[in-house]
């Protein structure tokens, strides 16, 4: 009998997270950690699987902010308690973009604090949970950004932080060969992140790279979250061990047999 997967999902209530969560329950048959700091919005995913009764008893959530240790702490311990006390997998999906203003115009603090929730974050759940990660021959997806290989006027600390994460992946592929490891862009997705761009990009962004922005909205180009979302659920679940240390695209060629059909 097949065991069914368990995986960390960071940034779960809402946006891409939401969708990961949702489809590696329902279409990969995999238990679900999340994590978020609304548990109002926690609750509300957690009801909305639970009306079918099939996916009952799939979905935990912890409420905490990512860049507490003792969230990290927490969620890797709820882990060990659960479906068998297994972790095969996490989703490092939290992330903020501000902030959204040119280098000169920024504050060291509001650096540190990217830095904290894109980065830092991610290195003390890693830490947490590499145990864990290395008995099962788990998987670790960093949700990465185009800002990683890419520079965006008013974006700095966006794109460095992004940068610094994809590098910290290729460095964990290395160390740990018994865990596969995988950094996705997930394209331009209809979430929250996207509004504030619309929003405040108004004046932290040069006009050209702010208005493109705007016509993928207004001529709904903006990807569903569940298109990459897919991609990335599938990979947690399943990813081939021969491709980590890898930096994709969620729409490249080599992915496509983990797209939605």
């Amino acid at each position: 009998m097949s065991i069914s997967p368990t995986l960390i999902i960071t940034g779960a209530s809402r946006g891409i997270g939401r969708s990961i969560a949702l489809l590696a329950i329902q279409n990969l048959g995999a238990n679900v950690i999340g994590v978020a700091r609304s548990q109002a919005a926690l609750q509300e995913l957690s009801n909305h699987i639970e009306t079918d009764l099939q996916l009952k008893d799939r979905f935990k959530f912890v409420v905490g902010d990512v860049t507490v240790e003792s969230t990290a702490a927490e969620v890797v311990d709820v882990a060990s308690k659960s479906w068998g006390g297994r972790l095969d997998g996490l989703v490092l999906n939290a992330g903020v973009l501000e902030p959204l203003a040119p280098i000169a115009k920024t504050e060291v603090k509001d650096w540190k604090h990217n830095f904290d929730v894109n980065f830092f974050s991610i290195i003390t759940l890693v830490q947490h949970a590499l145990p864990a990660l290395r008995e099962s021959k788990g998987r670790v997806v960093f949700v990465s950004s185009g800002a990683a290989v890419n520079a965006y006027y008013g974006w700095g600390a966006y794109c460095a932080s992004k940068a610094a994460l994809k590098m910290f992946g290729e460095s964990l592929a290395m160390e740990e060969s018994d865990i596969t490891v995988i950094s996705i862009r997930p394209g331009v997705v209809d979430t929250d992140m996207q509004a504030v761009i619309r929003r405040e990009g108004v004046t932290g962004m040069i006009p050209t790279q702010h208005a493109r922005f705007v016509d993928l909205h207004t001529s709904k180009k903006l990807l569903h979250p569940d298109q990459p979302g897919h991609v990335i659920a599938s990979l947690a679940v399943k990813a081939p061990s021969s491709i980590s240390g890898k930096f994709f695209s969620w729409d490249d060629e080599e992915l496509e047999a983990h797209r939605k059909p």
